[in-house]
């Protein structure tokens, strides 16, 4: 068994818990959870898989609690899960090559996020880096909370690497061979909208703590846009697409196809064909070149919107399911049909798999 050891941070999760580590038993990995104050079974259904388990007082700072769950686990390798993600793929032979090759380095995670969309389970997935040795990190941010590289001091490393050693040893991410299901966006859009104001009063706190923040900007905007209060959400995207931002970053991509969206939620179309202007930094995946086809299909440019669409049925890496399959292909379906060439609309709906939507258009052209 690999010296790994997960940590968990919970309060009222007896709806999770169980299901979380009845997925990590097969690896056999030191389970750590870190109780916030629960009033139901949640340490109760624990207590079935794991006795390193533990009381934290909660202080309205996730990365506190998740660091005091780090320093309780016996093993330096760190994955850290919350109670709603269970474990669906991981290969523990390329995960020790990874930990061999790359021990100064922050493992990405691929969490899959399943959420309700017209009554279509549909998915979402983003690389997160939870996979690290507590020797090099730590969490930051009392909200949305990021491992970020410990400083080091002047005294050598529990590796035996000097300070001088470490500043100059690469902080590179790697994709960790681990996947996981979140379902935490699968709940009541009463119970999205609870978390998301609960949210927002703690990034504002931070926010006014730590002053401007492209990130707490883009989950402020982020959360915002859960409440459908687009015009707020516009104010704080816009003020972190302002700031000197890496374009190479994931969560600046999702920024940037956040702002579009939210452009075309307030009806300001020609406005977002702005984005015609950062193309080329940010088309590497999917999900942007989705956007510039709605986008051009919201400003009759339908041609070029076509063009889009089919493009991103091309492309390999995405975030939103369907921008490069059946999302893509329906809307090049509903170009056709409006535009009066039924056949190719037939032809573009016929490539929607199961797709409800396609599949009520074609008994309607039928």
């Amino acid at each position: 068994m690999l010296p790994i050891s997960v940590c968990i941070i919970a309060k009222n999760e007896e709806n999770h818990i169980e299901e979380c580590c009845r997925h990590l038993q097969p690896y056999g990995f030191e389970i750590v959870l870190v109780d916030t104050g629960s009033t139901d079974h949640t340490v109760e259904l624990a207590q079935k898989y794991t006795d390193s388990i533990y009381h934290f007082d909660w202080c309205n700072d996730f990365s506190a609690a998740k660091n005091y769950a780090i320093k309780k686990a016996s093993h330096s390798w760190i994955l850290s899960l919350d109670c709603d993600e269970y474990i669906e793929a991981l290969n523990m032979n390329v995960l020790q090559q990874c930990m061999e090759q790359y021990p100064q380095s922050a493992g990405r995670i691929l969490i899959r996020n399943r959420f309700t969309e017209n009554g279509r389970t549909a998915y979402e997935q983003v690389r997160v880096s939870r996979f690290v040795n507590r020797n090099f990190f730590q969490f930051e941010g009392a909200v949305h909370e990021q491992l970020v590289p410990k400083p080091m001091s002047s005294d050598k490393t529990s590796s035996g690497n000097s300070s001088s050693d470490m500043s100059s040893a690469p902080k590179q991410v790697y994709n960790a061979p681990i996947t996981v299901l979140h379902i935490g966006y699968d709940g009541s859009e009463e119970e999205m909208q609870s978390k998301s104001r609960r949210n927002i009063a703690l990034l504002e706190k931070e926010l006014e703590l730590q002053g401007p923040d492209p990130y707490l900007y883009f989950q402020l905007g982020q959360s915002y846009r859960k409440l459908h209060d687009y015009e707020k959400a516009l104010s704080y995207l816009d003020a972190g697409l302002a700031m000197d931002v890496d374009p190479a970053l994931d969560y600046v991509q999702t920024m940037v196809e956040s702002y579009g969206y939210t452009l075309l939620d307030l009806n300001r179309k020609q406005e977002a064909l702005n984005l015609l202007g950062v193309y080329d930094e940010f088309d590497r995946r999917a999900d942007f070149v989705f956007l510039m086809g709605l986008i051009y299909m919201n400003n009759g440019l339908f041609q070029e919107a076509i063009r889009e669409f089919q493009k991103s049925t091309t492309m390999e890496e995405f975030a939103v399911d369907g921008v490069n399959s059946y999302k893509a292909f329906y809307n090049i379906g509903v170009i056709y049909e409006c535009t009066g060439n039924a056949d190719k609309a037939r032809e573009a709906y016929k490539k929607c798999e199961d797709y409800e939507a396609a599949k009520e258009r074609l008994r309607q052209l039928a």
